[in-house]
């Protein structure tokens, strides 16, 4: 369904949504295999914590299929009483948001944006903030254009990173190292890396 309602914001007609799909699909049982296999000779590492690629749906899946083998036992202490609590946080939010009015809503944040982090990763938390404020200014700027386009560029740029993966691959297969490396450190650890260069 959120595939349509895609569709739906892009004016795509439902049955070009299902036709697309439907080969989607069916492209998707010979390339994805094959991207895997892919990944995994030029990665060692590949689905590991901490490594570039950790998969953090695999991991998702896993846990949910431990928890349907050993039930809510496998849970740990107090995470059953956290969800209902956020579960019951979320409605409320939303109520509240809804109740608001449109003047007032805009500044209550939405749940399900909140939980895609705990979901996928932090990693996809900074690109969508990133993402949220080049639109806040684009609104600014130009509010007939970024409602109309913004939807579409932001599914283009979730794309074209998705797309530069393959490359990526490529490269790390031929043993090509990246002229720049980028990272996100804590401040402690940033203090040791200083001390480090600096001697």
């Amino acid at each position: 369904m959120q595939d349509f309602k895609t569709g739906y914001m892009t004016l795509a007609s439902p049955k070009s949504m299902f036709v697309s799909q439907v080969i989607g699909t069916a492209m998707g049982c010979v390339i994805s295999p094959c991207v895997f296999w892919l990944f995994y000779h030029a990665f060692g590492t590949l689905g590991q914590p901490g490594s570039p690629y950790p998969a953090p749906y695999a991991l998702v899946y896993r846990n949910i299929a431990i928890l349907g083998v050993d039930g809510v036992s496998a849970l740990p202490k107090n995470c059953l009483v956290l969800c209902c609590v956020f579960f019951a946080g979320a409605i409320i939010i939303n109520l509240v948001r809804d109740l608001a009015g449109e003047k007032y809503a805009k500044f209550i944040p939405v749940p399900m944006a909140m939980a895609i982090p705990f979901y996928i990763g932090s990693y996809f938390a900074i690109d969508m903030c990133v993402g949220s404020l080049i639109l806040f200014v684009w609104q600014k700027v130009d509010k007939a254009k970024a409602d109309a386009f913004g939807s579409a560029v932001a599914s283009g740029l979730i794309c074209g990173d998705g797309i530069w993966s393959l490359p990526s691959s490529f490269l790390a297969l031929g043993g090509v190292q990246p002229p720049i490396c980028m990272k996100f450190l804590s401040r402690a650890a940033n203090v040791k890396v200083d001390a480090f260069l600096g001697s």
